[in-house]
């Protein structure tokens, strides 16, 4: 498959079956996210792989109104940065999260992205410290996101090229 055409098919999928995720396909994933680029080649990500269904289900508090997904979920990789080691961590962390993201939908494994990053579990706890009481993480590494993942109940259709804002695209000036 092209890369294009695995981009265009590339969908979030919040809706798992029970079906279990091989691990080599979780291997895989894991080795497509420690393969990213990033800021001279600091590599400031660390992942926190959770299959424990007690825990995905903790984890789904980790948002305001929750996260139903996480309680479907067969996995998470909790994404975290060390924001010490790296001033573009976000970046590279971002970076590591898309080619899991890829990795996964070529694997046939559904994802999505649940940013963690300046986001609130409740009105008194963000997202970033939910997570890092439950999983242990030190205070220097900063949450960026977790890819939910399993195996996808459903799969929308792919996007059409031909229907993309291309006037978003600005050459030479804005």
């Amino acid at each position: 498959m092209e890369l294009l055409d695995m981009m265009r098919s590339r969908r979030s999928i919040r809706k798992y079956t029970e079906e279990e995720i091989p691990e080599e396909s979780l291997t895989k994933i894991l080795q497509a996210g420690l393969l990213s680029e990033s800021g001279k080649a600091k590599r400031p990500w660390e992942f926190i792989v959770v299959k424990d269904k007690a825990m995905l289900d903790e984890l789904a508090g980790c948002r305001e109104g929750g996260v139903a997904m996480l309680k479907e979920a067969k996995c998470a990789i909790v994404v975290i940065g060390d924001a010490e080691a790296q001033d573009v961590w976000v970046e590279d962390c971002s970076v590591a999260m898309t080619n899991m993201h890829l990795m996964a939908d070529h694997l046939g494994v559904g994802s999505c992205w649940l940013q963690g990053r300046l986001r609130n579990a409740d009105a008194d706890t963000t997202t970033e410290e939910y997570v890092r009481t439950r999983l242990g993480f030190p205070e220097k590494y900063k949450l960026q996101a977790i890819l939910v993942l399993g195996m996808p109940a459903a799969k929308a259709d792919a996007y059409e090229l031909d229907k993309l804002p291309m006037e978003k695209v600005h050459y030479e000036k804005f």
